[in-house]
């Protein structure tokens, strides 16, 4: 516990004295007037409370991805808290904080736009394609995982209720409501009782497992990849199966530690932030938040099980994260900790997929500068959404393979945005330019070695991925070297 306690408290602290730094890089300006008070329409345009808004972009980008990846990821041990910990200090808060950043200095505009302002129309129209694939595939996944949860349920046996299809229908229902109604009719009413109901449910989780937790490995554990002597008991060996850490670690906990759609939600309380200050509380707050979130989840799936890695693995390849957190919930918190896992593996992720959808409503607008009528966003949202209720017939493995490409590569190319953005301003972009380059780094070991890219052996992989790195990091301090010194950044 002594790892978990040091992850939580990086994450407080860096909140509390790097995000200052970071945000003296950005050029916040309090005085400037918002997009929202420029552009106020009754329906993206609207005004929230920095409070609210910090709930609202907390579910947002949560959802039930910093439960359900920490706790695939623990499979690889405690090394697991230090990738979320390191990716979100140094990636994934400053990620998101910069994706806020950008859309509020740009009239609340989504990415492929600011792509296109930042570099050219084809880093625009690259943009344009991912962020688009990736939020209609966290939409289709997001349909998906809860009906299947919701219709397996003993409750519902031998009813209606019992039905995928139903389900799938309902859910696609309240998308097409959350898609085209104005953000004050239902996100902002329903995201701040979610968003507290996950705070409630993760430190319930975190107090009962330090009370509780009958399994918590050495801290030597830490470093059992390197070297497995460390272990009496292959229970507590981690890594069954042995995968490689790099990269697939990196893929398999994203949320929680750097997250690309994170940043296709920005425009969405870019759009409602009343003052520019706003920014680093909502963005990188909620990121923070999510991170800690990320580390509750891993030390559950490391500490929670008597059976150690393979109970978990067991688990895992029964009902997958599903079932773990209903098995964690329940053995540690009751009737009221099953009522919560209900909850945290259907309604969660509804809450990402149906701002999934509005976002792309938004970027398809965006991009094709299409007027914001009731008419336009029928004819946007119900091609949408048609398309992926025939898409939830396809295996749910083979979309989620290419979610977790999509979301690494986004990520990679907002850093790249943002290293735009500072080195533009003349002020200190390697707090998001070397994170770019080792998401680069990782994005390029990964599709080499993917079976969705081109399936080469992991030990070629590697190397690769890492000499990418490498040259990209040659090529900005040669850029950096040679660029011209601004005198005023504001």
């Amino acid at each position: 516990m002594l790892i978990f306690f040091i992850c939580i408290a990086l994450l407080v602290l860096a909140y509390k004295f790097y995000s200052p730094f970071v945000e003296r890089q950005a050029g916040i300006d309090p005085k400037a007037k918002t997009p929202q008070a420029k552009f106020e329409d009754g329906v993206d345009y609207v005004p929230v409370h920095p409070a609210k808004a910090f709930l609202i972009q907390f579910l947002n980008v949560a959802g039930v991805g910093p439960i359900f990846g920490p706790i695939l990821g623990a499979l690889y041990g405690p090394i697991a808290l230090v990738w979320i910990v390191l990716g979100n200090i140094i990636g994934g808060a400053v990620h998101d904080y910069f994706s806020g950043v950008l859309s509020i200095k740009e009239d609340g505009k989504s990415l492929p736009e600011i792509a296109g302002h930042y570099f050219n129309i084809y880093f625009k129209g690259v943009m344009l394609l991912f962020t688009a694939m990736l939020l209609f595939f966290v939409g289709v996944v997001f349909i998906m995982s809860p009906a299947g949860l919701l219709s397996n349920l003993d409750y519902f046996k031998d009813t209606i209720f019992g039905n995928n299809t139903f389900w799938v229908v309902v859910i696609l229902a309240y998308y097409f409501l959350a898609t085209m109604l104005p953000i004050d009719k239902i996100i902002t009413k329903l995201y701040p009782a979610f968003g507290l109901l996950m705070i409630v449910m993760t430190v319930s989780i975190a107090v009962a497992l330090m009370i509780n937790a009958p399994q918590l490995p050495e801290m030597g554990d830490v470093f059992a990849y390197f070297d497995h002597s460390h272990y009496n008991n292959e229970l507590l060996e981690p890594n069954p199966d042995g995968l490689p850490v790099w990269p697939l670690l990196f893929v398999t906990i994203t949320c929680g530690a750097i997250s690309g759609f994170h940043s296709t939600q920005a425009p969405i309380m870019a759009r409602c932030l009343t003052n520019e200050k706003y920014v680093r509380p909502v963005y990188y707050g909620a990121m923070v938040a999510e991170g800690i979130v990320a580390c509750v989840w891993a030390t559950a799936g490391i500490a929670a099980f008597p059976g150690g890695y393979v109970e978990l693995k067991s688990l895992l390849d029964q009902g997958g994260p599903g079932l773990v957190v209903n098995q964690v919930a329940t053995t540690y918190l009751g009737v009221m900790g099953g009522i919560m896992a209900i909850v945290a593996v259907a309604i969660f992720p509804i809450t990402s997929g149906d701002t999934a959808f509005r976002s792309l409503r938004l970027t398809i607008i965006d991009a094709f500068h299409i007027p914001q009528s009731m008419r336009n966003r029928l004819l946007v949202a119900v091609p949408i959404l048609t398309i992926a209720y025939f898409m939830t017939k396809i295996d749910f493995s083979l979309i989620w393979r290419y979610f977790a490409f999509s979301n690494m590569l986004l990520s990679t190319s907002v850093l790249w945005l943002a290293t735009k953005y500072l080195f533009d301003r003349g002020t200190f972009h390697w707090i998001v330019s070397l994170p770019a380059i080792g998401g680069t780094s990782v994005t390029v070991s990964y599709i080499m070695t993917a079976g969705i890219g081109l399936g080469l052996p992991q030990p070629l992989s590697q190397p690769v991925g890492i000499a990418v790195g490498v040259i990209c990091l040659v090529a900005l301090i040669i850029a950096h070297n040679r660029r011209k010194p601004v005198v005023d950044v504001n």
